[in-house]
């Protein structure tokens, strides 16, 4: 038992390490590319690098631990995509020169046609992060998880994985099985990476649904998620779920409320919890606000200031645990995993009468 003990201590040692020596290699690279690209210079001051650092192991750190204590299988955390992002950075390159100008001119109006007839909402129908056709067009969809991971420093789905361990604990609480299996929503799925970690994590006692406002993230998410993978995707705006209250056991969403302007956020806030049964579980992960890193202000604003991101500055002066509280819900926990804040709230109420009540 002792050695057994020692051994895998050693394991989370070296993986650990290993994954922030990644990350730093992606880290280097990356601001190689601003600077001679886009002539950005890193903003980070000495105190801020040593925060950045120490939260760069506490997310690893956990991550090994989750995957060690069954959360999720070892193969999440033991690699990358590295065969759809090596297929992604041909025409990531190709596509750079077209952002670097739509930088340059301040442009975040270059869209197709469509998304200028007012198809979508007005705060959507724009370049966020200065990306070829926003989230409206397929090589967006394409290039969007290799930019996340460049700019994360390969940090991302580690981030994302924190909304894994929740959803399981409550899958295991209500006996999820095949026969009564956990009704679980993404909400602003798009290309389907959170989706694909819950599937593996809950292979047969989970049905997910997506849910995302661009048709052409959810094509990319049809294309890349596992083709045995029981879930359904839905095209369709947050502001206005298209199921009916009460349907779901779990909500999720990753990254979308710093994309909204703040009354959007509270009306998707609301829909999460309208199709939330009472008991349900929501869990919501986004940016790390100024109040939970003050060390980290300047990097933090640095953000929107670089990227097209024009509601990123009100979401961080928020309070995202108040939010939910007053959508109706009740914030049972907050975490913080590297640069993202994950809440963990639960819609009052009863509750299932037992893990096999009926669907």
């Amino acid at each position: 038992m002792a050695v057994a003990g020692l051994r895998r201590e050693l394991s989370r040692r070296i993986y650990v390490r290993s994954r922030v020596a990644r990350a730093g290699a992606v880290r280097l690279a990356y601001l190689a590319y601003s600077r001679a690209l886009l002539r950005w210079e890193d903003p980070s001051s000495p105190e801020a690098a040593a925060s950045l650092r120490r939260r760069l192991e506490e997310l690893f750190d956990q991550d090994f631990r989750d995957a060690e204590a069954g959360y999720y299988p070892r193969s999440l955390i033991e690699t990358l995509p590295w065969r759809e992002y090596a297929q992604a950075v041909p025409r990531l390159l190709a596509d750079l020169p077209r952002t670097r100008a739509r930088i340059g001119r301040g442009d975040f109006r270059e869209l197709p046609q469509d998304a200028a007839q007012g198809r979508y909402p007005h705060y959507y129908a724009r370049n966020f992060h200065y990306q070829t056709d926003g989230y409206l067009g397929h090589t967006s969809a394409a290039l969007y998880d290799l930019q996340v991971e460049l700019l994360f420093g390969g940090t991302a789905d580690a981030m994302r994985r924190r909304l894994v361990p929740p959803v399981v604990r409550t899958a295991r609480a209500r006996g999820a099985s095949p026969a009564q299996p956990l009704r679980l929503l993404d909400v602003g799925c798009g290309t389907g990476h959170l989706l694909n970690m819950l599937g593996a994590a809950l292979p047969l006692e989970a049905k997910l649904f997506g849910v995302d406002l661009s048709p052409h993230y959810i094509a990319r998410a049809r294309e890349v998620l596992p083709r045995d993978l029981d879930v359904s995707l839905v095209c369709d705006n947050a502001e206005k779920l298209p199921f009916v209250d009460a349907s779901f056991d779990v909500v999720t969403s990753a990254y979308l409320m710093h994309e909204v302007p703040a009354e959007v956020r509270a009306r998707v806030l609301a829909e999460m919890a309208r199709v939330l049964r009472p008991g349900g579980l929501v869990a919501v992960a986004d940016s790390i606000q100024l109040a939970d890193a003050p060390e980290l202000q300047r990097e933090i604003l640095a953000f929107p200031s670089r990227f097209h991101e024009p509601f990123y500055t009100g979401y961080v002066k928020d309070d995202l645990a108040a939010r939910i509280s007053e959508a109706g819900l009740r914030a049972t926990s907050s975490q913080l995993a590297f640069l993202t804040k994950l809440v963990i709230a639960e819609k009052p109420g009863p509750g299932p009468a037992s893990p096999t009540s009926a669907r």
